[in-house]
C-alpha cells in the first residue's frame, strides 16, 4: 500500500542570497518548498516534500531536519540560486538575479505516494509546465503558486515577470491558485484584487488566493473574503506567500474558505515575526488567532 499524505509539496530548493536595504546579507537554503513544507507540516498535516538540487551544493537532508515532513529528492545538474536585493525596510521592493536554474520537474519523477493535494511550489518559469498540472489533477487536487509561471530568467540573468501564455488552457486543472497583487494584475490586467480573483475563477481556477502586504483575499465563486495581516514586525518577510498558501490549502481540507483564510493569515502573521520558515505548531497559530483576531 502506498504511503498517504495530506499534501505533497513539489519544487526546487534555492541557494538564496538575501540582501536587505541596509546591505546586510543572509545566505540560506530556501525556496518555496521550504517555507511551504514547514508551514504545512507544522500545521499538523501529514506532509511530503519532493525537491531537486545538485547534492554538491547543499545538504538537503539537514535543511529539512525537524520540519516534520517526509523528504524525497532527486539530483539536478544545477541547483536553483537566487540573489534578492531588497530596497525598502518592508521588503516590498526588490530585484532578483538568477544564479542557477534547476532541471524541470516531471510527473514520473515524483515519489510513488498518494497525496490529497499536489502543491506546486516553483520559483521560475520552466520548473513546471501545464501538462504536469493536468496529470497531477488525475491523482489529487492541484495547488499552484503562479509565481513560477510568470517569473522568467532573462538572458542577462535578471528576472522579469511575463503573462502565462497557457493560462486559459490549464487554469481549469487548478483547484487552488495563489497569486500576489502584482501577479494578479499581470494575469488579468486588473488592479482591483477582488475583480482579478473573479476573473481568474471564471477562467477555471476553482479557488483563488491573492496575497497583499495588508491582507489576504480568498474567492471560491460565491463571496470575496479578506483577512488582515497583523504581524508585529517583518523580520521574517521572506516566504510570506508560500507560508500563506500552504496554510490555506491544507486547512481547506478540514474547514470552509473563511475559516481557512483566517488560519493561514494568522499563520503568516506569526511566521513573519521571525526569519526562516515557520517553526511553530498548530496550537501556536490558534493561540495567535485568539490573541489578535477574535473579538478584534
Amino acid at each position: 500500500m502506498k504511503k498517504q499524505y495530506d499534501v505533497l509539496v513539489i519544487g526546487p530548493v534555492s541557494l538564496d542570497h538575501n540582501i536587505d536595504y541596509q546591505g546586510n546579507e543572509r545566505k540560506e537554503v530556501g525556496g518555496a518548498v521550504v517555507a511551504s513544507g514547514f508551514a504545512a507540516a507544522g500545521s499538523g498535516n501529514k506532509t511530503a516534500l519532493f525537491t531537486k538540487l545538485n547534492p554538491a551544493d547543499a545538504d538537503v537532508e539537514a535543511r529539512f531536519a525537524g520540519s516534520g515532513a517526509d523528504l524525497y529528492w532527486k539530483p539536478s545538474r544545477a541547483t536553483c540560486s537566487i540573489r534578492n536585493q531588497y530596497f525598502t525596510a518592508d521588503k516590498e521592493k526588490r530585484s532578483c538575479t538568477s544564479m542557477g536554474v534547476c532541471d524541470p520537474f516531471r510527473f514520473d519523477e515524483l515519489p510513488d505516494v498518494e497525496a490529497k493535494i499536489y502543491h506546486f511550489a516553483g520559483l521560475v518559469y520552466g520548473d513546471f509546465d501545464g501538462p504536469l498540472f493536468a496529470e497531477a489533477a488525475k491523482h489529487g487536487k492541484v495547488a499552484v503558486d503562479v509565481q513560477c509561471l510568470l517569473r522568467h530568467v532573462e538572458p542577462d540573468k535578471t528576472m522579469a515577470f511575463h503573462d502565462w501564455a497557457e493560462k486559459r488552457e490549464y487554469l481549469p486543472c487548478i483547484d487552488y491558485l495563489k497569486t500576489d497583487a502584482a501577479e494578479a494584475e499581470i494575469l488579468t490586467g486588473l488592479t482591483d484584487r477582488a475583480e482579478a480573483a473573479k476573473l481568474l475563477h471564471s477562467w477555471g481556477a476553482k479557488e483563488v488566493l491573492i496575497t497583499h502586504n495588508t491582507e489576504v483575499l480568498a474567492y471560491g465563486g460565491d463571496k470575496i473574503y479578506t483577512c488582515p495581516i497583523k504581524a508585529r514586525n517583518l523580520s521574517g518577510r521572506t516566504g510570506r506567500g508560500d507560508t500563506t498558501f500552504a496554510g490555506y490549502i491544507t486547512e481547506r481540507q478540514r474547514a470552509g474558505i473563511e475559516e481557512a483564510l483566517l488560519y493561514c493569515t494568522a499563520l503568516v502573521s506569526l511566521k513573519m515575526e521571525t526569519p526562516g520558515p515557520f517553526q511553530g505548531s498548530r496550537e501556536d497559530v490558534l493561540a495567535y488567532i485568539r490573541a489578535f483576531y477574535q473579538g478584534a
